[in-house]
């Protein structure tokens, strides 16, 4: 027996996502969006037509919408489902997921704007970050349905005035909210550091803090894509802004992110900014920005799905998240998610890798080249200024600083 979600864009039914009775993924729009005047695609990979889409036309966008592999199988096992079963997962946790997107069994009607969230004293938000290994995402815990990608512990929150609240059926965050990991110290520190620094050379970047809980640590990373607005009687309400991921745009499957096992390469990423974006002299200048800040921390894991659209009255690139130095960890990969040049090893990259880049993605390789100058020289001189007494954050600074160094001395040779 087939079984059926109806997926709204914030509040419009878009379409069906139905799972066959061979439990195979389709989708359609629904015919009432198709004959909307203000109708957009769900994804640039789904563009609007009478035709279904099959699993393979569509798994690349309903599937990144879920959390990775790792935490996707703890989920299944603690809801009882399948782990590769996108329907099932969808329908347990898809009420408040990345961009404007919900999932809602058919018929059941949208949850209205007086929105529930369940506040946490102290004692309570320790308590669940300390669960969150045995119990992502908080999946399977009365009334929460929430979905975020990635393979690293994290919960969506609603900050108002400093206290800390947990969404209710389907009600949208305001923040997300990621503890420190045993396995890699200081990860809080590394990544709040980064996020600040690279928010310092004037890149845009998602609004972070660290926080402490008990003896927990966590980064707080403000939603960009959440809008409060105000009522016609002046009341504040909190509306989801539409975004995807560039694997989602391109539709890839989250479980080919990286580029040697199928991802995005760089060229495809330009390409699909240039195509897309309403400002796309800004964004491609901003995703250059972004590639060279990511190659001079060493980022190696800046992959497809760590950069994203953001949909509205226009389409621009979303503001950087997931930033961080994985140079600083021996155990992590060195090799970047993304080839330069047609290199993977950042240590390798030569100035002719970025020219060669500059060809691929129809740049100029003057302005490239002097972009990676002037961006490593305006990190040097910013990275003191960020600099906190946590030894995660000298330790990474000093390492990030070194990295610049290194490459302004090849770019000067």
């Amino acid at each position: 027996m087939s079984r059926t979600l109806d997926v709204y864009l914030q509040r419009d039914l878009v379409g069906q996502l139905i799972q066959d009775e061979n439990g195979q993924l389709a989708f359609y729009y629904a015919e009432v969006w198709l004959n909307n005047a203000k109708a957009v695609p769900l994804s640039h990979s789904l563009p609007l037509r009478k035709e279904k889409f099959s699993r393979n036309e569509c798994r690349g966008f309903f599937a990144g919408i879920l959390p990775d592999e790792s935490k996707r199988e703890i989920i299944a096992k603690n809801l009882g489902i399948s782990a590769r079963n996108d329907f099932a997962m969808l329908e347990q946790i898809g009420g408040e997921c990345a961009g404007a997107v919900t999932f809602i069994p058919a018929g059941e009607k949208l949850p209205e704007r007086n929105y529930s969230y369940r506040p946490l004293t102290s004692g309570k938000l320790a308590e669940i970050l300390k669960m969150l290994p045995r119990l992502p995402l908080m999946a399977g815990e009365d009334g929460i349905r929430l979905s975020l990608a990635g393979a690293q512990d994290k919960i969506a929150v609603h900050v108002h005035n400093g206290e800390i609240s947990i969404p209710l059926g389907g009600a949208p965050s305001t923040h997300i909210l990621k503890p420190a990991i045993e396995h890699f110290e200081g990860i809080v520190f590394n990544e709040a550091f980064c996020m600040k620094l690279a928010h310092a050379i004037g890149l845009q970047t998602a609004r972070a803090e660290v926080g402490k809980v008990e003896d927990i640590d966590y980064l707080l990373v403000e939603r960009y894509d959440r809008t409060v607005f105000k009522d016609a009687s002046g009341v504040e309400y909190l509306e989801r802004q539409h975004q995807e991921d560039f694997c989602q745009a391109l539709g890839i499957a989250p479980d080919n992110k990286y580029q040697n096992e199928g991802g995005p390469s760089l060229k495809q990423c330009f390409d699909l900014l240039r195509e897309l974006s309403s400002a796309p002299v800004i964004d491609l200048q901003g995703l250059l920005d972004a590639v060279i800040f990511n190659f001079l921390i060493g980022n190696h894991d800046a992959h497809g799905k760590n950069f994203s659209l953001l949909y509205g009255n226009e389409t621009r690139l979303a503001p950087l998240y997931d930033v961080l130095s994985t140079a600083y960890y021996p155990d992590l990969a060195k090799k970047m998610a993304m080839k330069i040049g047609g290199e993977y090893e950042s240590e390798k990259v030569q100035p002719k890798n970025f020219d060669q880049l500059a060809d691929e993605t129809g740049l100029a390789k003057p302005m490239v080249k002097r972009r990676v100058q002037e961006v490593a020289e305006t990190v040097l001189s910013k990275a003191p200024e960020l600099i906190t007494e946590h030894s995660t954050t000298k330790t990474v600074a000093a390492l990030i600083q070194g990295r610049c160094t290194k490459v302004l001395q090849k770019f000067k040779n």
